[in-house]
């Protein structure tokens, strides 16, 4: 309808494009939203251009077209918009729609780039290896602090010891199908594990008088591998190791129904593998009743009596078994229940947590929540940042750094516990936790084995290794956590220092609560390293013990946290070690840990962090003093145990630490070190060939030593050969007796005839020695003597040269002890009947080994 403006508004358009559209365009075909040319998108210039000089029209399909006069230019504009995105060619899901499916000028928001929770959608469930099945329940328990302590049990030594019968005997009510051991290793995984119909693997229940107990593990951190009847009130337990390996089963935690109130249970455990633990000494497994928790908000308590820890006397063969027994009266009838080793913590209860924190307005603008990595299942493993906003760059490049990380072993659920207490303080408004955030970047790792914490594994990586024997492995793709873990704290060191470090464990041995560390050999922060651990005992006198520290660096530690960021710069660098039992310490003594004790450390910690960094530095140096004559009665007391006097009134600082201290009692760190599984299998295929080609290949000698010692025997054994061939032409010196004054008047009229006999000969005879076994030196004196009664019976009168040098080579290096020159005035004296002992005297002397 208007050539003349559709041709003067190509022309604008052709000459000078829109930016915003331009920019659109390549991004809308790059996506593949938009598949048509770029003539077909409507040009925002354009339609300006239209609108300012023709204000009653709208293009509508295409240039040129004469629409309505609309009232207002909202409607315009939406009218324009609808016209744009109502084409067949260009699609996105970008776009919002309103009730009434017209369209919202407005785009929806960005996809975020990192996997972080978000309120606008479900949180992310755990991925599991395909080959594990998963029930479709959602277990959660209510946590519950007990109003009076509870004690650990005292053992009586009347304890029962159950002979194990197994299931020749007895039956078996439950047990895993499929179980990845040792020889397989992780593939893939998927949300909700094994495909198919979840298999009803607890036995079937005959009527309402059956009571037999109905098993289930195949949820979040559920361990159990079977279970056998062997009484009617008493059964034996198999706990399943972790996943991809044959050992490590100290983690328990399943569910039973069908309980019946009044009847005395008795469970044992047949498996487990530490010949030591704390159930020795009193402490209890954990319980909790799902009726308690729904009607009187009860939660986990410890029960159970007759408690035993004993060594399993059926031997197979393999590594020895250890069992736990213990007896309990269940509080209902008909009741759900289960029975764990520590309070759980699993990766949806994390979940959660951070999801309350990213909905909290006032938390979210200090606590950043981003993606550090995904683990080998591809579940995510979360890195906190805390830390107030700055006022300036120069404010915020002043901050010190804190690492603090929990969960690298999986079983080890305090850890998880202690470090919810850390972000329940550093996250509130309390004074000391904005001075905190003010004068520290907090980088928190809440839970770095997601996946073996999903499985139920008590100490390995679904790559079947203990993660905290390789902070040193640059096998990102089989330890993905640990590798950007220490590539973060090593980006982090190259902005700001690092005040400290700290992993948080479990401890299955021990009581109390105490800390790892790295004794420093630097004198001037001489015992620096131990001023934490001691104001963390002063601040929980009753849960912490400063005894039970070490700070011994063991090379079978060299690749766990603490050691690799000590050795990168971090001088406190610690493992806090929480128990699984309880305390031996003041007020609490003789009592379990609950949830609220752990978590009440994580406030320590804060606390602790206060006290080292206050400009008062009056703490510091008290502690340090304390440090230095602790350090003192510990070093008499070793030399008293050792029957030796020290003064230590002199340079006593110089006395190396790790001699005064014993070896920390933790775990094996072999049982779980090496490649990860399916690196192993095609390293013992190479090392199978290496083999092969080594027993092909002839040995090369090792050193210097022996090469020289080969050399010379060769030397030795060709002056030999020849001697005694020399010795043995002796006939052809004879034939010359007539003419005695022949070699005097000829000097080497002897030698020549010798030497040009059959110089092939010689040759011969000298590679052929050669390749036989060099002589020893028992050789040597088994020769000599025959070769000079060889010569000896020769008739007296003749004359042979026996030169080496006219005899041998003049290449080759004469062996040690022999000389390549005789004198000439040595011949005539074996006229004197000398004539053996002329030609090679040192040949007598000189033997080598």
């Amino acid at each position: 309808m208007f050539p003349a403006l559709e041709m003067q508004l190509k022309q604008e358009t052709h000459r000078l494009p829109d930016p915003y559209e331009d920019f659109m365009y390549h991004h809308l075909q790059y996506y593949g939203y938009f598949k048509a040319q770029r003539g077909s998108l409507p040009n925002s210039a354009t339609y300006q251009h239209i609108q300012k000089n023709n204000p009653r029209y709208l293009l509508n399909g295409s240039l040129g077209e004469k629409d309505d006069l609309l009232p207002d230019t909202l409607q315009k504009e939406k009218l324009l918009y609808s016209h744009m995105l109502s084409s067949p060619r260009l699609r996105s899901r970008q776009l919002l729609y309103d009730e009434l499916d017209e369209v919202n000028p407005r785009l929806r928001e960005p996809r975020e780039l990192f996997s972080i929770l978000s309120t606008k959608r479900p949180l992310q469930a755990p991925r599991w290896p395909t080959e594990c099945e998963v029930i479709k329940e959602n277990i959660h328990h209510i946590e519950w602090a007990p109003p009076q302590p509870e004690y650990l049990y005292q053992p009586t030594g009347n304890e029962k010891v159950p002979e194990i019968v197994g299931e020749e005997k007895g039956t078996v009510v439950y047990q895993l199908d499929s179980v990845p051991t040792e020889g397989s290793y992780f593939t893939s995984s998927r949300v909700g594990g094994k495909r198919g119909i979840i298999k009803q693997l607890a036995v079937t229940l005959q009527g309402p008088e059956d009571n037999t107990l109905l098993f289930e593990s195949r949820f979040e951190s559920g361990n159990l591998q079977k279970a056998v009847r062997v009484d009617t009130y008493e059964y034996e337990l198999t706990l399943r190791t972790d996943l991809y390996t044959n050992k490590h089963t100290q983690w328990f935690y399943f569910r039973v129904q069908n309980t019946r109130k009044d009847a005395t249970y008795r469970f044992t455990i047949v498996n487990l593998l530490k010949p030591k633990s704390l159930y020795t000494v009193g402490m209890k497994p954990l319980l909790y009743s799902q009726f308690d928790a729904n009607t009187r908000n009860i939660g986990w308590r410890r029960e159970g009596n007759d408690i035993k820890y004993y060594k399993n006397n059926t031997d197979d063969g393999q590594q020895p078994f250890y069992c736990l027994t213990w007896t309990i009266q269940f509080p209902y009838d008909q009741d759900t229940c289960f029975f764990a080793h520590f309070y759980p913590y699993t990766y949806t209860d994390l979940q959660c947590y951070l999801l309350s924190v990213a909905n909290n307005p006032i938390q979210s603008q200090f606590c950043k929540l981003r993606t550090l990595c995904r683990s080998l299942a591809g579940n995510t493993v979360y890195l906190l940042t805390i830390t107030n906003p700055s006022q300036t760059p120069q404010e915020a490049a002043a901050k010190k750094a804190v690492v603090l990380s929990a969960r690298v072993h999986p079983g080890e659920s305090n850890g998880s516990w202690v470090m919810k207490g850390f972000l329940d303080f550093i996250l509130s408004n309390s004074p000391d936790a904005q001075l905190l955030r003010d004068i520290f970047v907090f980088k928190v790792l809440p839970m770095l084995n997601p996946d073996g914490v999903i499985v139920g594994n008590y100490r390995c990586s679904l790559a079947g290794r203990d993660l905290n024997r390789h902070y040193k492995t640059i096998l990102k793709e089989s330890f993905p956590c640990i590798w950007y873990t220490r590539n973060m704290i090593k980006r982090l060191l190259e902005e700001r220092e690092v005040l400290l470090y700290c992993d948080f464990h479990g401890h299955s041995r021990k009581n109390n609560i105490f800390l790892y560390g790295c004794n420093n050999n630097n004198h001037k922060y001489w015992l620096h390293e131990r001023v934490f651990p001691l104001m963390l005992s002063k601040n929980a006198p009753d849960k912490f013990s400063f005894h039970s520290c070490n700070f011994k660096v063991q090379k079978c530690k060299e690749g766990t946290g603490r050691v690799v960021m000590w050795r990168m710069g971090i001088l406190n660098s610690y493992t806090m070690e929480s128990t699984f039992g309880g305390s031996t310490l003041g007020s609490k003594k003789g009592t379990h840990f609950t949830i609220e004790d752990l978590k009440s450390l994580g406030y320590h910690v804060c606390d602790t962090l206060l006290d080292l960094c206050d400009p008062d530095q009056t703490k510091f140096t008290q502690c340090l003093a304390e440090l230095k004559e602790l350090l003192q009665q510990k070093i008499h007391k070793k030399f008293n145990e050792l029957g030796r006097d020290k003064d230590l009134e002199g340079s006593w600082s110089d006395i190396s630490l790790s001699d005064i201290e014993s070896s920390t009692s933790g775990s094996d760190s072999s049982l779980s070190d090496g490649l990860p599984v399916h690196l192993a299998n095609i390293a013992d295929e190479l090392n199978q060939k290496k083999k092969m080609l080594k027993r092909k290949k002839k040995k090369s000698l090792q050193t210097r030593k022996q090469r020289n010692e080969q050399y010379q025997r060769k030397n030795l054994m060709r002056k030999l050969k020849l001697t005694e061939d020399t010795a043995e032409r002796a006939g052809f010196a004879s034939t010359l007796q007539k003419q005695p004054n022949f070699f005097k008047n000829s000097e080497n009229s002897s030698s020549l005839p010798v030497k040009n006999e059959n110089p092939r000969l010689n040759e011969t005879n000298f590679n052929r020695r050669d390749k036989d076994t060099p002589l020893d030196s028992s050789m040597v004196t088994l020769i000599l003597p025959k070769n000079k009664e060889r010569i000896q019976n020769k008739k007296p009168g003749f004359t042979v040269s026996c030169s080496p040098k006219r005899t041998i080579n003049c290449s080759q290096e004469p062996a040690l002890g022999v000389k390549p020159n005789w004198p000439r005035s040595r011949y005539p004296a074996t006229k004197r009947g000398c004539v053996a002992m002329a030609a090679y005297p040192s040949l007598h002397i000189h033997t080598y080994p």
